[in-house]
């Protein structure tokens, strides 16, 4: 399915990253520590930072929270975003402390008043309101009549975005996360056709390994090909950096934002006559700390092999017993032992790397450069 064209959303900026309009779509994860560390704190966003999140989101449950979001703020390399539940002047204070962003439930915060004194806060700070609707606490009477559905918390979220327009906020993004596929599917379809605000995607309490990943590529992934969501975060029971890591994969299987190398490999068959798998996890690995968005492809045999590693920039294709052809640019280089094949490649990869002028260390704000003679649509 080819992507069709990104739906039209209004543009907020959370800090210096931009979020809906025609910017490329926002990559997002979450501290998972408990925020009493603020070395700790910083040190793992930090991490993500390198991982390429372009937000990072913390909870303040707690005025102790607070404190360590401030003095992280300070000195996070990437704009923050604070979770706050229950308490109407955790939001004011992490305004004050430096968030970018504010993730909130409208309807927990405590009543008119308080969300009134929420809105005048951001709008005078300039800082947009995630309104986060989740299936775990959809509002009980709108679950009375249509139950917990993607109907249901579309219709919970557009409640609480009505009311914050009509407080004067004037800078929203949505989102409205189940960890079930179908019904969060059904909730962002239903949003887009509702809502010029910009959509945070996600398919929440995805879950750990395999499961967490397949539900979290299927979700957010139909909805990106339809053209709807403009920031995402992968939410797995995992560490943080692999959220970021999936976050890209999702979106460079589209063509709508690459990362760093994309490794082609193929699944092996009995043609294969070398142990392609091992040398597939050494390039990997070897791979892990390029950011330039470099097609490499190591294929182990004759059938698919050659047209695989001749489209890619970089490629191995098997050739007979513990024999591989190496591939740059479209071109055979020259036959080589399936022994020296990871050396051989990474050394063709570090050659056309060099002559890359003016592409480096391919961070967030510069992640959609292509090597030339690739055309892949990019955002």
């Amino acid at each position: 399915m080819i992507p069709v064209p990104r739906k039209p959303t209004r543009l907020v900026s959370a800090g210096r990253v931009p979020i809906g309009g025609a910017s490329p779509i926002a990559v997002q994860s979450m501290v998972k520590l408990p925020m009493t560390d603020a070395r700790a704190v910083l040190a793992q966003i930090e991490e993500l930072a390198q991982q390429g999140c372009e937000l990072c989101r913390l909870a303040v449950p707690d005025h102790a929270a607070l404190e360590v979001f401030g003095w992280v703020a300070k000195r996070s390399p990437l704009p923050l975003v604070a979770d706050v539940h229950f308490d109407y002047r955790l939001a004011l204070g992490a305004l004050r402390a430096g968030a970018a962003k504010l993730r909130v439930n409208p309807g927990n915060l405590g009543g008119d008043g308080p969300l009134r004194e929420v809105a005048r806060a951001v709008a005078t700070e300039g800082v947009p309101i995630r309104v986060g609707v989740n299936m775990g606490s959809l509002e009980p009477d709108i679950a009375a009549v249509y139950g917990y559905s993607g109907e249901a918390m579309a219709l919970s979220a557009m409640r609480q975005v009505e009311r914050l327009e009509e407080l004067g906020v004037d800078a929203i993004v949505i989102s409205a996360k189940a960890h079930g596929v179908p019904v969060t599917v059904d909730a962002y379809r239903r949003l887009a056709r509702s809502t010029p605000w910009p959509l945070h995607l996600g398919v929440t309490e995805a879950g750990p390994g395999t499961p967490g990943l397949v539900k979290s590529a299927v979700g957010i992934g139909l909805l990106l090909a339809e053209g709807i969501g403009d920031t995402i975060r992968v939410s797995l029971s995992a560490p943080a950096r692999t959220e970021v890591e999936a976050a890209y994969a999702i979106l460079a299987s589209l063509e709508l934002r690459r990362r760093g190398p994309e490794l082609v490999s193929c699944p092996t068959c009995g043609r294969c006559q070398f142990d392609l798998l091992s040398l597939v996890g050494e390039v990997e690995q070897r791979l892990s700390s390029i950011r330039e968005p470099l097609v490499v492809a190591v294929m182990g045999c004759a059938v698919n092999g050659p047209g695989e590693a001749r489209r890619a920039d970089v490629g191995i294709a098997g050739a007979g017993p513990d024999r591989a052809v190496l591939f740059a640019q479209g071109k055979v280089v020259r036959s080589i032992p399936a022994a020296a094949a990871a050396d051989e490649l990474m050394a063709e990869v570090a050659r056309i790397r060099a002559g890359l002028s003016g592409t480096g260390d391919c961070g967030p704000e510069r992640d959609d450069e292509r090597p030339e003679g690739h055309h892949e649509q990019q955002q």
